[in-house]
């Protein structure tokens, strides 16, 4: 495989809380989330439940090419809630969650799976570039942010709107009319989007967290066909640091009202032969 991963932790010296890993014929990607400003109520943290759902994931999708991703995704959620629901409190509010994006190639056809606001970004021979993101957690989201956009990114009471959205995200999680991510419960994998690309079509795989596709969706400074230009001639980290440079011209964030002033960001790229 021809991969090239970047990924940046929102400041430096800060736990990222991305996850990116390919292996052969399969990568993944993940976005770790709590609720800002709570306790998890997980011993481990948000970074070490992303991670290890990641590797299991990757694993469980390799290791078993003819299952659907969907069902690998819930074992994998199933075996990580295993490892630390004696220990930490499973059914606490800001319990950790992950946003996934997987892609596997086998019998001529790339698998896909997206859920969570993640990105997966398909170029294919002639150019022309498709991107599957969940828009669930968006739609609710437009709904209930209003107070958070009108005030400055970092002051204190941006701080305190920002929390109170997110606890209000926090009762439509996993739930009918809300948004899914993984969490706790298997369950969330079976509302996954899925489905599959013929791979001869394909000429780039790229699989992007939220805070490396911010100068599409949320700063309106590219397209996803400028974005995957981008990382044809330069690659992911100048990707990233194009986003970075972006972030640093709206730190308060007046131009674009955003939750925070830089998040992790991570970018997978396969290159197909």
């Amino acid at each position: 495989m021809n991969v090239a991963l970047a990924s940046l932790p929102s400041e430096p010296g800060q736990a990222n809380e991305d996850f990116a890993a390919a292996a052969a014929g399969a990568a993944v990607l993940l976005d770790g989330a709590g609720v800002a400003g709570a306790d998890t109520g997980c011993t481990h943290g948000i970074a070490w439940f992303s991670s290890t759902l990641g590797g299991l994931l990757l694993s469980t999708i390799t290791a078993h090419p003819d299952r659907p991703l969907a069902e690998c995704l819930a074992d994998s959620i199933r075996v990580v809630r295993s490892l630390h629901e004696d220990s930490c409190d499973l059914t606490y509010r800001a319990s950790p969650t992950s946003t996934v994006v997987a892609v596997r190639a086998d019998a001529g056809a790339l698998e896909y799976l997206v859920l969570g606001d993640s990105t997966l970004l398909l170029a294919d021979q002639d150019g022309k570039t498709t991107a599957i993101t969940d828009q669930r957690l968006d739609e609710v989201g437009k709904r209930l942010r209003g107070p958070v956009e009108e005030l400055a990114t970092g002051s204190s009471e941006h701080a305190a709107a920002l929390a109170a959205y997110r606890d209000s995200l926090t009762g439509l999680r996993n739930r009918p009319g809300g948004f899914w991510i993984a969490g706790p419960d298997p369950q969330a994998a079976e509302h996954a989007l899925t489905g599959s690309f013929p791979l001869d079509t394909l000429a780039s795989v790229t699989l992007l967290s939220d805070g490396a596709t911010r100068l599409v969706d949320s700063f309106g400074l590219a397209t996803w066909e400028m974005t995957s230009t981008v990382l044809c001639s330069s690659g992911p980290g100048e990707l990233i640091r194009q986003v970075r440079e972006a972030e640093a011209g709206d730190p308060e964030g007046r131009r674009w009202p955003r939750g925070k002033a830089q998040d992790d960001a991570t970018v997978l790229r396969w290159l197909l032969p």
